[in-house]
């Protein structure tokens, strides 16, 4: 996470009742989590090496699910890379990220599972909050959760000004589709130039 949410939490007094984690990773976020009392946590990572790691750091203390989520039910081929430690790895063939980040060489396929988040809608009332950090695929995630969106309070994610992976959605996508469901992005950071984190609030007025 570039945005803090610590800091958001006192600014924008935010009630969270629990995280669905999108692109989890090894659950580097997981520690923040615990320290602001976040009692449900969902992560999600498609790559089994990953998920294994994911496993190893985080135990039974939240719900891990092995899928990558999108606006299909199936399987997906994704870009894997091994420099990142695998963090830029997407479902989207890289553009833009291999001028940027000569270094990350995206050598590898690896097919995986792919479901909607919607799929898990029996567990909506216990999430308000979505951090989702899939590497120009975000777009996509929403359309496959667009009723958990209607219970949704809070969405962290990354967002993009160039197309870093090919066809991936820009900030102005992102601002249209979350605004339909009534939110408002509040908080925006470019730490990485043409991409950073956004940090959108639901307007309940």
């Amino acid at each position: 996470m570039l945005l803090n949410l610590d800091n958001l939490k006192e600014k924008y007094n935010l009630d969270i009742k629990g995280v669905l984690h999108i692109g989890a990773h090894v659950g580097q976020e997981f520690k923040t989590y615990q320290r602001l009392e976040i009692k449900n946590v969902m992560f999600f990572e498609p790559i089994p090496t990953t998920f294994q790691k994911l496993k190893e750091n985080v135990g039974d203390n939240a719900i891990l699910i092995n899928t990558a989520l999108g606006n299909m039910v199936g399987e997906v081929e994704m870009f894997t890379e091994t420099i990142n430690q695998g963090q830029s790895s997407s479902v989207l063939e890289p553009e833009h990220r291999l001028i940027q980040h000569p270094n990350i060489q995206f050598n590898g396929r690896q097919k995986v599972t792919i479901t909607k988040l919607d799929n898990f809608i029996e567990n909506k009332d216990k999430f308000n909050f979505i951090n989702i950090d899939v590497q120009g695929y975000e777009l996509e995630v929403f359309k496959g959760g667009s009723e958990f969106l209607k219970t949704i309070d809070y969405v962290m994610t990354e967002v993009n000004r160039a197309e870093l992976y090919k066809g991936c959605a820009k900030i102005e996508d992102l601002d249209k589709f979350l605004g339909d469901y009534g939110f408002e992005r509040v908080e925006t950071t470019w730490d990485g130039g043409t991409w950073g984190d956004a940090f959108y609030k639901k307007n309940k007025n």
